[in-house]
């Protein structure tokens, strides 16, 4: 079986979820070829393996302009009524204004080239993460190409492709796609919400995961004196770091001795740096900036436990691998976070944006005797092994590529 897959951007240091999935479709025996829309910069490929996968992805941006000016002329020129089609489909799709329509043109031009490489590589489904312009350009390639068995999926995460249903042209997507594998319930009924119900066999449940064979605990940590708190996330507003830095300021004003390590980079890091220097606590948190997955598991099991303060997520990874390792994790209770966090029992789920809410539970944690937090880090594992295991969720994707092989959809959705 040979199926490509295609994110904006390829390897990432956020997205090594999609990296672990194409490895495990690989050990199925699958041939997978890799494409991104940009390439990606220096900072995002961390260890050998990143930069392996990026020597052996090819990317759009920047463009090879005798490549797709090649690639188009050969598609017009073989066939020019489906060419136009599509065309005429890429300007329909785009949102009002001249800039959006230019950008469905370069949508255009990148699908045709796509198609060019699906052909070379002897690939027909090609599969994307996220429901933004990559699979804008997925959908313009399912849409010209005239193999039978040529289509696209996409694996919806949330929440930004729900934001703006209209300008991501979810229902259009949905409607043109063999399979949706939604990460969550949750996606999957907010999919439900803005496509047709004839669409809604389409819709697919697979998790995102890790390999619980290789993400297992090695021993607690000593207990000591402070609660070691670990968060992992990129230094953006959606990811309210700020929000752990005002609890912090409050469990050190309560005398409640609780240390921070933040890993992950961003526009807001100087922002965040300089809030917890204003409330007195930056020799409590120590901001690491980004790790290589070949170093970030000794961070995860120096901590006492680990900490998201998001107001809006799909369902991170990052608590799937901290409970992976038997670390008791603090969430916000949105979107997809409850089907992997049981509160009480594999961690605790506060109030999205509440401050005191998240104060509380750290505080309610740090209480905790360490055979509870053990107790707790035990659950956790059980539910990721369970539900979130990398394997069988990337058998379940092969599963359904080898069933679209014959240009058909996989037949009823399994929600």
């Amino acid at each position: 079986m040979r199926v490509a897959y295609m994110t904006g951007n390829y390897p990432a240091v956020s997205h090594t979820f999609i990296f672990r999935e194409v490895e495990a479709i690989r050990d199925l025996g699958a041939e997978v070829a890799t494409f991104s829309l940009h390439r990606p910069e220096p900072g995002e490929l961390l260890t050998a393996a990143d930069h392996r996968e990026a020597d052996a992805t090819r990317n759009i941006q920047p463009p090879e302009w005798s490549e797709v000016v090649a690639a188009n002329v050969g598609a017009f020129t073989g066939h020019p009524l489906r060419y136009l089609r599509t065309l005429a489909k890429a300007q329909r799709l785009s949102p009002p204004g001249i800039r959006m329509r230019l950008w469905h043109l370069f949508y255009f031009a990148e699908a045709i080239l796509i198609w060019r490489w699906l052909r070379q590589a002897d690939a027909r489904h090609l599969h994307v993460h996220f429901a933004n312009a990559a699979s804008m350009v997925a959908l313009l390639y399912a849409s010209f190409a005239p193999e039978r068995d040529a289509g696209y999926s996409f694996t919806m995460h949330g929440p930004t492709e729900f934001d703006e249903v209209e300008r991501f042209r979810l229902r259009e997507k949905v409607a043109g796609a063999r399979f949706v594998a939604c990460i969550s319930d949750y996606a999957r009924s907010q999919l439900m919400r803005v496509s047709a119900p004839e669409d809604w066999d389409r819709l697919e449940i697979v998790h995102c995961g890790v390999d619980t064979e290789r993400w297992t605990p090695r021993e607690a940590p000593a207990a000591g004196a402070d609660l070691r708190l670990l968060t992992v996330a990129r230094l953006v507003p959606d990811k309210g770091v700020g929000l752990l830095i005002e609890a912090l300021a409050r469990l050190q004003a309560d005398g409640l001795d609780v240390a921070v390590e933040v890993i992950g980079d961003g526009p807001d890091r100087g922002a965040l740096e300089a809030l917890a220097t204003g409330l007195g606590v930056s020799e409590r948190i120590s901001f690491l900036g980004s790790v290589g997955q070949d170093r970030i598991r000794d961070h995860y099991e120096a901590a006492d436990a680990f900490c998201l303060s998001s107001f809006a997520e799909g369902v991170p990874v990052v608590l799937m691998e901290a409970m992976a390792l038997e670390r008791p994790v603090i969430a916000p209770r949105v979107m997809g976070i409850p089907e992997l966090v049981e509160d009480g029992i594999s961690g605790l789920l506060v109030a999205p944006g509440s401050i005191s809410a998240l104060t509380g539970a750290i505080a309610r944690l740090a209480a905790e005797d360490p055979s509870a937090r053990a107790a707790m880090g035990a659950a956790g594992r059980e539910r990721v092994r369970s539900g979130y295991e990398i394997n069988e969720s990337a058998r379940r994707l092969a599963s359904l590529f080898e069933s679209t092989r014959d240009g058909g959809a996989p037949g009823p959705g399994s929600g």
